[in-house]
């Protein structure tokens, strides 16, 4: 039943992902396709206008933009910017790829640089995902005890709790409040005002250093913390600034706290996402469950029916057929009856019908009374053979 349910909700996340990504590929295609054509029709003009004012051939000015891409992919750009490989730059790199943010900027160009960034980014992605789970649990320690203190504030200004913190009529109210747990929405909400707060205060400081507008900061801050890493921006990329190692400490400070408050804050989210697939995998089960009890009532003609049983039996209050159950809700409602709910209401323990199944196994059928046959629930082969005999029982008038 475990390894089922595991396997449904994993069915259903893998559907919901792929409806997922196929709505945002669609979205994204619609919203910067026109663009892209708009950008390719232009730079074929200009191309073409480069050509006819330089008199040179077009087979000749793609091989050398094409020796440009390679320039710039090991580095080198038109305008001046620092070293990508000093120790600051390297040290940056190292940074983007053991938080596995990945801008893509500064990438090995060498055989023996690939191969050790192999090994090494095995090694420090694994130390920063723990250090990334360690610093989750710590965090949701802290928002417990806050949202734990401001909820026994809440008891206590009611009356509920005594200011003394002596127990009196509130003692339940004080145990009860042991084992209190805060709600995962109130943390996931607390998650994002934070990693709202550490992106609007990276953003001002990113617009009039880096020159972008306030946007596109924001949009750098989101790429960057959620460790999507695409490389269209990248921070403390220009040769000088003002206050340089003021700035460079600055940013990776924020980069550090932003990347820890989104993954927390993405953890929080899977849980809330596992909650909405338990409860979308409830409701198809309990619509499932009603389709098939309709179906398998509508084709089964002789089947045992509540009323049936019921009408034979003088039913009170102090007899076993108090409604105790759901069950019984269910039988007055016209449903069929199941085989567990069957014997639960009769009583029929499993040990009776072993014996019951063996007799008839063995070729020994205990003898209908007549009472029983005059009942009608006489006869059957097998576990319905059991199940009329114990109906007969139970149907004789007391």
């Amino acid at each position: 039943g475990r390894l089922n349910a595991d396997n449904a909700r994993f069915l259903l996340l893998a559907v919901l992902i792929v409806l997922y990504m196929l709505c945002g590929a669609a979205v994204f295609s619609a919203i910067e396709l026109p663009t892209e054509r708009e950008a390719k029709e232009r730079w074929e003009e200009r191309l073409e206008n480069f050509t006819r004012r330089h008199n040179l051939s077009r087979a000749e000015l793609r091989h050398f933009l094409r020796e440009y891409e390679e320039a710039s992919g090991a580095g080198i750009r038109v305008d001046d910017i620092r070293p990508r490989w000093d120790f600051t730059g390297a040290f940056y790199f190292v940074g983007t790829v053991v938080s596995t943010i990945g801008f893509g900027m500064t990438t090995p160009a060498t055989v023996g640089g690939k191969i050790f960034l192999i090994f090494y980014g095995l090694i420090g992605c694994a130390g920063t995902i723990l250090f990334f789970n360690l610093f989750l649990e710590r965090l949701i320690t802290v928002i417990a005890y806050v949202m734990k203190s401001c909820h026994e504030r809440q008891l206590r200004r009611k009356g509920v709790l005594p200011h003394n913190g002596r127990r009196g009529s509130g003692s339940s109210e004080v145990d009860s409040l042991a084992g209190w747990k805060p709600s995962v929405y109130y943390v996931m909400l607390i998650l994002c005002v934070a990693s709202l707060i550490i992106s609007c205060c990276a953003s001002a400081m990113y617009t009039p250093i880096e020159g972008w507008s306030y946007f596109d900061s924001l949009y750098f801050c989101f790429v960057a913390f959620s460790t999507i890493g695409f490389g269209d921006l990248v921070s403390s990329q220009n040769i000088r600034y003002e206050s340089q190692g003021l700035y460079r400490f600055g940013n990776f400070v924020f980069i550090l706290m932003g990347v820890c408050c989104i993954y927390s804050l993405f953890n929080v989210i899977s849980i809330v996402i596992k909650q909405s697939i338990n409860w979308i995998l409830k409701k198809l089960a309990c619509k499932c469950c009603h389709r098939c009890q309709r179906r398998l009532f509508r084709s089964r003609r002789n089947v045992v029916m509540p009323g049936n049983v019921r009408s034979r039996r003088n039913i009170s209050i102090e007899t076993d057929g108090v409604n105790e159950s759901d069950t019984d809700g269910r039988r007055l409602s016209g449903e069929m009856i199941s085989m567990r709910d069957f014997l639960a209401s009769n009583k029929v323990s499993l040990a009776i019908m072993q014996k019951q199944l063996s007799e008839t196994a063995n070729g020994y059928p205990r003898q209908m009374s007549s009472n029983s046959k005059q009942n009608g629930f006489s006869g059957g082969v097998g576990a319905l053979a059991i199940m009329n005999n114990r109906l007969a029982e139970t149907s004789v008038d007391r």
